[in-house]
């Protein structure tokens, strides 16, 4: 891929942003793109102190980044900072996917929306034995009675409560071990009824009622990532708790898989990691920023590549 005088700028803000796969996959999807058509982008990590956010993005407008994606920790606080919010994010309470739009007398504005509940759903939704899903037998479950069971209440659960909503999970619970900011956390769905109706706050003393009856439960936590690659969000006992034919998620995709999935596989669930999430959410915002249909095989098999010598 070469970089030239007419090269325009994408990236990854976040901080750290050192861990980001997203400048592999985007680049890898930029290159193929070049071989037949008109590509001319290279896309960087950008790691930005929250401190200097409102500063990163008026240097971005100034120097024609032409749009990035928003990671840890800053894909609430960017929001106040953007000209237009997508409904969806704006439901969702995050961005994850910015865009600059030029309107009259050629102003320039920032707009924002979230990819993470498209990303999300893939895995879902594919079938069986396809590159986008690690399930073995189809998915039988009749999700307007499927309880799903989300652990931890940050930014990463709120794509994933929209998200069981446009399943129709008939109840989604969120899990945390601050009750205030559980408590919060409910509040700021006051905006989107419906959502509302199907949301339950709990704590973690809570979980072992709640697991035989989940149908789907998502680790949305850090716990597990690398380096700390021995640790799980559950215990073996309350793995086993679940009922069989339920799906564990785990938004985590290094390692893979993380110590929960391989607890969850040994019980008899079936096993989701995050990587399918990431590469469609990524796919979703390069359409977005080119205009066109991304590579979503060659963005998908770039990190499968890189994770194999890793």
């Amino acid at each position: 891929m070469a970089i030239k005088g007419t090269t325009q700028l994408l990236g990854v803000i976040g901080y750290p942003v050192k861990h980001s796969f997203s400048p592999l996959m985007h680049n890898a999807a930029i290159a193929h793109l070049q071989k037949s058509a008109p590509a001319d982008y290279v896309y960087l990590p950008f790691p930005i102190p929250p401190r200097d956010l409102k500063d990163a993005i008026a240097g971005f407008k100034a120097i024609g980044l032409c749009g990035f994606n928003i990671t840890i920790p800053h894909k609430q606080m960017i929001m106040p900072l953007l000209d237009e919010v997508s409904d969806v994010a704006r439901a969702i309470g995050a961005v994850n996917t910015v865009w600059k739009e030029t309107r009259e007398n050629d102003k320039q504005i920032w707009c924002g929306t979230n990819t993470d509940a498209i990303g999300f759903l893939s895995p879902l939704k594919s079938p069986p034995g396809s590159p986008l899903s690690s399930a073995e037998k189809p998915f039988d479950q009749d999700w307007a009675s499927t309880r799903a069971i989300i652990l931890g209440n940050g930014g990463a659960s709120r794509a994933v409560v929209a998200a069981c909503h446009q399943l129709g999970c008939k109840r989604i619970s969120v899990v945390g071990r601050n009750p205030e900011k559980l408590a919060l956390f409910a509040e700021s769905w006051a905006n989107s009824p419906e959502i509302a109706a199907r949301l339950k706050v709990m704590t973690w003393d809570e979980l072992p009622v709640q697991l035989p009856k989940a149908g789907l439960v998502v680790n949305a936590t850090p716990v597990g990532m690398h380096p700390d690659i021995e640790a799980s969000p559950l215990s073996n006992k309350e793995i086993e708790l679940l009922p069989k034919g339920a799906i564990a998620y785990d938004l985590i995709y290094t390692p893979r898989p993380t110590k929960f999935l391989q607890q969850a596989a040994a019980a008899g669930l079936i096993a989701i990691d995050g990587l399918e999430m990431l590469v469609q959410q990524g796919a979703a915002a390069l359409e977005i920023w080119l205009g066109q249909p991304a590579p979503v095989e060659i963005m998908r098999q770039a990190l499968l590549d890189y994770l194999a010598t890793a």
